[in-house]
């Protein structure tokens, strides 16, 4: 199974895990495993709509899927994911 990288702002929603074990092929599946696992987790990625906030930016190896083929990217079992969300400032 895919393993998914949860940054430290996040992890207060995983009950402080930073790596959790998910079940899917693809992104999507990986973020609807991960949501169901962890409900409170999906306000924080998807906005009202469902999609991905334009700030979570989700890594397989060192590629962002937004230059992949974003949700529909697929992940191999034991495939590390990294979420990381952006970072805005001045």
């Amino acid at each position: 199974m895919p393993v998914l990288r949860i940054p430290t702002p996040l992890r207060a929603y995983t009950n402080g895990q930073s790596d959790v074990t998910v079940n899917g092929s693809n992104i999507s599946e990986v973020l609807s495993d991960l949501t169901t696992q962890y409900p409170t987790i999906k306000l924080h990625l998807f906005n009202d709509g469902g999609d991905l906030r334009p700030f979570v930016n989700l890594f397989v190896g060192e590629n962002n899927i937004k230059d992949l083929q974003g949700v529909n990217t697929p992940v191999k079992d034991g495939e590390k994911i990294m979420l990381i969300p952006s970072i805005a400032g001045g």
